[in-house]
């Protein structure tokens, strides 16, 4: 029946303290709530969605969470639906205290976007705890000669709920002698005083039981109760006596705490609580207080807090016996402390020599330091010794002192300091000890040349750099210090005198870097090297030095050079083809080299401008040019051709040749060097028989230039069956009517072609040295070094690469032109 009361009475507390205070007018940004205390886990609380104008379900959409402020979360929100549920049973006084309000805070996190809201929870008090005594049967003592109005103050109670729920007042049961008088604190809970409103008689009524009870304001009220016992005393007329004046005692100074020190003992002739003795330290130094403690009944002094001979050797206590009447006597106590050995020895560094060179010679004070035992009475003979094994030994120089000498060479590169611990040591009992580091740091001498971090050095500088570029740096490291370290660079002149060296490259003497003084050209010079030397600051000064190889890397700053079809400036080249050529039928070949190397060198073969771009194609790898088709009747006799020659380089370059192409039957045909066929239409004869006249020398010319071009064809083709080898060389000046074109429609020129062919993927320097044979005008770079050939002639260095192409810079001709 009690418990179902309760629980309504409960349930209406929550329905009437659950409030919802939402302010979302203005820029406010928190939601307040409030519950009562001891809300079951479960309670609902509020719908949070409803509060934030959110639609159901978007809680959930937008991941919406709790985050707490403290580390304990008290409620848990139902994404679904909204709402906010209390997550486990709130005891306010367990959560807040004394504190009021009782607020809970936390926020409400929601996602994409990112979104907060604060929210807090104010838990209001019920009057779930009733005033308690601390003290139930609390005993007071009065004697009988107490004057009227006198108060007694009692123990307050202590309430744990706040506000009306808190303690609000006292009674006292009816009786005779007191009435209760209730009284504030500035601080704290309210607490009562007895007054006594008739004398005591002890004869009469040696003992009053009072009932005192605190009451709080909730509703209904609760209560606690102290049950006061009042024992009246008798008058008091004797004063207690010491058994002796002065104590005495010894006590050593490592004994711990609780350890008795004395017993003092005091007598009094009166009866009942007169008699009654109490002993306490009146009147002592706060010293003497934290040290020992008395027993108030038995008189027994114990050791409270630690003692130190060395310290305070005797104390002086002073004790205080009182009677249950109030009067009192004293007495002293005289504690002897026993010294122990309890002081380990104590090191005093007076001196140290730091830093110290690493060239220090043998038995170099290092270091001056006395020892000294507060023990010495007990202690006995102190030791002092190192504990690692460094290069330093104890030495003693007179009683009590010592010095700190080296004992083995030093060297600052291995170890650049010590960290030295000095024990000292007595012989106890029991054997105490101290450490005491010594830091002494080592000065550097210049004892270390300058070390290069690599072997040798190999850089790179491009081609076409700007004058001064940087092209990379070298650096030593010197394992000394200060001005020891300080490293600078220079450059040496070579063994063989040759200072050519010092206009390509200068460095920083400061910091190493170097740098290209001069623009270089890698077709005059592919690579070059000097000796740098580090030399350290110190005195007298060390040094190392290395070997730097200067690597000129290939630019793209060569056009590539046609070199068929050879363009003298008038005419283009021309060639023939047989009306009756096959599909793939070789025309004749673009040949073309590039000074640079590498990528730079590598060359395609692009047709840019043709007559008819469907009759002929060129290879993109060897420049050969082929027809695409048949040659019908239709198709112009005169072709011309514009081939684009474009090497790999970043950016790359190119060059332009112009080519014509005859179509013959047969070569019966006169050879006729034609123009240009919009200068041709230009020039009109309006007189028809200077035509015919015209046409008619033409034919007899051809015929005749067919005679003798089949002559000197068969000529030479018994000569080339003699002297033709794989590597053999076309020599022309590719002029017409040298070269005929065989209308065998075998793809293959009747004879050799006068031009030689470069390798697309460069081979240095050597064809410039072939081309020089045949192209004195032909621009050659020149280099700065020169090496020897075996007849005397100077051609440009190039140490980095393999002459593999032999002296004349011949390359094999492909089958196609056999």
């Amino acid at each position: 029946m009690a418990g179902a009361r309760r629980k309504h009475l409960r349930s209406r507390q929550v329905g009437s303290f659950l409030l919802f205070w939402c302010v979302s007018v203005g820029g406010a940004a928190t939601i307040r709530y409030s519950v009562a205390e001891e809300m079951e886990s479960g309670s609902f609380v509020a719908n949070v969605a409803k509060d934030l104008g959110l639609e159901v379900g978007r809680l959930a959409a937008r991941g919406a969470r709790l985050v707490s402020e403290g580390n304990k979360s008290h409620f848990r929100l139902h994404r679904k639906t909204g709402d906010l549920f209390v997550k486990e049973k709130l005891d306010r006084e367990a959560l807040c205290g004394k504190a009021d309000p009782c607020v809970l805070h936390f926020e409400i996190v929601l996602a994409e976007p990112l979104q907060s809201f604060r929210a807090e929870v104010r838990v209001f008090d019920i009057n779930d705890n009733a005033p308690v005594f601390l003290n139930k049967e609390p005993l007071l003592k009065i004697p009988e000669s107490t004057p009227l109005g006198s108060r007694f103050p009692l123990q307050s109670a202590q309430d744990l709920d706040v506000g009306l729920n808190g303690l609000q007042n006292y009674t006292l049961s009816s009786n005779a002698y007191f009435h209760l008088h209730t009284r504030f604190r500035s601080h704290g809970p309210k607490y009562a005083e007895l007054v006594l409103d008739k004398p005591l008689d002890r004869e009469e009524h040696p003992e009053v039981n009072l009932t005192i009870t605190a009451v709080d304001g909730g509703s209904p009220p609760k209560s606690g109760t102290a049950y006061i016992r009042v024992v009246v005393l008798d008058v008091n007329d004797h004063v207690p006596q010491f058994s002796r004046l002065v104590y005495r005692t010894q006590i050593p100074e490592n004994s711990a705490n609780g350890s008795l020190v004395a017993v003092v003992t005091a007598t009094d002739l009166d009866e009942g609580t007169n008699k009654q003795i109490t002993y306490s330290l009146a009147q002592n130094p706060e010293a003497i207080l934290q040290t020992f403690h008395i027993d108030s009944q038995s008189g027994e002094i114990r050791l409270r807090g630690p003692l130190d001979f060395e310290a305070i050797e005797t104390y002086d206590v002073d004790i205080q016996a009182t009677d249950g009447g109030g009067l009192s006597a004293h007495s002293k106590v005289l504690v002897e402390v026993v010294d122990v050995n309890d002081n380990p020895p104590e090191v005093m560094v007076s001196s140290v020599s730091s830093p110290l060179p690493e060239d220090s010679p043998l038995q170099t004070v290092v270091a001056l330091f006395t020892i000294r035992d507060r023990d010495i009475r007990v202690g006995g003979k102190v030791s002092c010794f190192l504990r690692e094994d460094f290069p330093f030994i104890v030495k003693p120089t007179f009683r009590n002192s010592y010095s700190l000498v080296t004992d083995r060479s030093l060297d600052r590169e291995d170890v650049s300091g010590y960290n030295i611990t000095l024990v000292a040591m007595d012989t106890g009992p029991p054997s105490l000890s101290t450490e005491t580091v010594i830091e002494v740091l080592l000065s550097d001498i210049n004892d270390n040349p300058p070390v290069f971090q690599e072997d040798s050095y190999i850089l790179t500088v491009r081609e076409n750099n700007s004058p001064a570029v940087f092209i990379g740096k070298v650096c030593a490291k010197d394992l000394d210090l200060g001005e020891n370290a300080q490293v600078t660079y220079s450059l040496l002149p070579p063994k063989s005198g040759d200072l050519s060296v010092f206009a390509y490259i200068s460095i920083n003497s400061d910091n190493g870097k170097l740098y290209a003084l001069r623009i270089m050209d890698y077709e005059a010079i592919q690579d070059f090297q000097f000796v740098v030397k580090a030399t350290d600051g110190g005195f007298p000064s060390l040094s190392s030095q290395v070997t730097v190889r200067v690597v000129v890397l290939d630019d793209n700053d060569n056009r590539p050079m046609i070199l068929y079809p050879l363009q003298n400036g008038t005419l283009p080249c021309n060639d023939l083809v047989p009306r009756s050529a096959e599909v793939g039928y070789l025309v004749t070949k673009v040949v073309a080299v590039d000074g640079d190397s590498g990528q730079n060198s590598w060359l395609s073969y692009h047709l840019l401008k043709a007559t008819d771009l469907g009759l002929f194609s060129v290879q993109g790898q060897n420049g050969e040019i082929r027809t695409l088709r048949k040659i019908s009747e239709r198709d112009p006799m005169m072709h011309k051709l514009i081939i684009l020659v474009q090497d790999h380089g970043q950016p790359a370059l190119s060059t332009t040749t112009s080519l014509n192409i005859l179509l013959v039957e047969g070569f019966s045909e006169p050879y006729l060097q034609f123009h240009d066929p919009a200068q041709h239409s230009r020039q009109v004869n309006p007189i028809t028989k200077y035509l015919v006249i015209s046409l008619a020398v033409l034919c007899f010319v051809f015929l005749l230039f067919v005679t003798v071009i089949s002559i000197i064809h068969m000529y030479q083709k018994i000569k080339h069956k003699d002297n033709f080898t794989v590597q053999e060389h076309f020599y022309d000046d590719c002029h017409f009517p040298n070269n005929l074109v065989q209308g065998g429609g075998t793809g293959s020129l009747s004879q050799p072609c006068p031009y030689d062919m470069c390798s697309a993927t460069g081979t240095g320097n050597s064809e410039f040295r072939f081309l020089k044979r045949f192209m004195p005008n032909f621009p050659f770079p020149h280099a700065t070094g020169e090496v020897k050939t075996e007849n005397g002639s100077s051609l440009p260095q190039d140490s980095n690469r393999n002459r593999s192409q032999g002296s004349e810079g011949h390359v094999q001709i492909p089958n196609d032109y056999m």
